[in-house]
């Protein structure tokens, strides 16, 4: 039987799918679904900058005036040149590789921008504007691909978990981590803490997620699921992974799921503020879908002409997260020319920061890789690093003669 490539239609719409024989509506409301959004996306922001009420959404960003907006919209401008940066800068050599997040900008900015300072964010490995919305340096992050560190940043102070390459393992890290917010008594009120966890559309196929889904529902976990659906799970598109659009597998659990337009910045940032308020005041978990677009490859090693139509990229460049914030602040007069040639200077320099220091960045010593594994020591470590740096020693010695 061929694998199935439509989604279950909406509540309402008639019956499902069965084996591999769908009705020709039902091939079109799954197409709908997948690569549409659907009648469900949350949007405040149209791709052409134009503002969208929304009855539930709106008095979570009521606070977002001209300059707040003009701080998303720089955000996003400084994330997308250092992740442009770096990805050149993989192609010169001097980065193993990296992760581009080209067209998520909204999504994690949004998002990212939403957490309190007591929240805590698991993230997978393309969470870099999370990062830079979190306070982390991104001089740490390069560290990560340049392979000479692992996450060198205070993950406490800022919040920000370390870096997870396993697809879908920070999902249970981050259920045992919102737990332990519930047992310790830190939700309840507005003053409560809440957790947030990335993935991809990819790793709601991996058992970690359901794992972490079942733990964290049946102990009203205060953690958001915040899956970012860029359409691709590297050569797999998203149709070939799920029957129904993906926010709907949140019943199957007992709790609620939304899709929210991910390249609409105020969206996120409103539906990403409401899911964390659930969750603090233990009316969690949440599960959000956002709905958006992997503008670049995979990784650096991915080339994804090999898996994918132009004609889909050049469609979903209308639909850019950074333009259609450009377009309001423009159309409103919150912004001139003056104002975004400044935000372009800063983002270049900020990303000409970023190349000399990686460019000039320090090798580390063998033994680094042995430090701040425990927070004590440990006799088994200490002697698997004395070894090692004997072994070491013996190509020296070795060199000499």
């Amino acid at each position: 039987m061929p694998s199935e490539q439509w989604t279950h239609p909406e509540p309402g719409d008639g019956p499902a799918a069965v084996a591999a024989q769908p009705s020709p509506e039902q091939v079109i409301a799954g197409l709908r679904a997948t690569s549409e959004g659907g009648a469900e996306l949350t949007q405040l922001l149209t791709p052409e900058g134009e503002r969208v009420p929304s009855p539930q959404f709106d008095k979570y960003v009521e606070d977002v005036d001209a300059e707040a907006l003009r701080g998303l919209y720089r955000d996003m401008v400084l994330v997308r040149r250092a992740d442009r940066e770096a990805n050149a800068m993989q192609r010169q050599g001097q980065l193993g590789i990296w992760v581009p997040l080209l067209g998520q900008e909204a999504a994690q900015i949004g998002s990212g921008r939403a957490l309190k300072a007591n929240d805590m964010a698991f993230p997978s490995y393309r969470e870099h504007g999370v990062a830079y919305a979190r306070g982390v340096d991104m001089k740490d992050l390069l560290g990560i691909f340049r392979c000479t560190d692992h996450s060198g940043w205070d993950y406490q102070g800022t919040g920000f978990h370390p870096y997870t390459i396993v697809i879908g393992n920070q999902v249970l890290n981050a259920a045992g981590y919102a737990m332990g917010q519930k047992f310790e008594g830190k939700v309840g009120d507005d003053d409560g803490e809440a957790t947030i966890c990335y993935f991809g559309d990819g790793a709601t196929s991996q058992g970690d997620v359901h794992e972490g889904f079942v733990w964290a529902a049946v102990y009203d976990a205060p953690l958001v699921f915040f899956c970012q659906n860029n359409q691709w799970a590297i050569s797999e598109p998203t149709e070939r992974q799920s029957r129904l659009p993906l926010y709907q597998r949140a019943r199957g659990y007992g709790f609620p799921g939304i899709r929210v337009d991910g390249n609409d910045v105020l969206a996120c940032l409103a539906v990403s503020r409401w899911a964390l308020d659930e969750c603090r005041h233990g009316n969690g978990p949440v599960l959000i879908e956002a709905f958006t677009y992997r503008m670049d490859a995979h990784t650096t090693t991915d080339d994804p002409t090999r898996y994918r139509l132009s004609d889909e990229l050049e469609e979903w460049k209308l639909k850019d997260p950074i333009e259609r914030v450009r377009a309001y602040l423009a159309r409103n007069g919150y912004a001139d020319h003056d104002y975004f040639d400044s935000v372009q200077a800063d983002a270049d320099a900020f990303a000409a920061d970023l190349r000399e220091y990686t460019f000039n960045m320090p090798e580390p010593p063998p033994e680094r890789i042995f430090s701040n594994v425990y927070a004590e020591g440990n006799p088994v470590l200490d002697a698997q690093r004395e070894e090692f740096l004997s072994y070491l020693d013996g190509f020296v010695s070795a060199g000499e003669h």
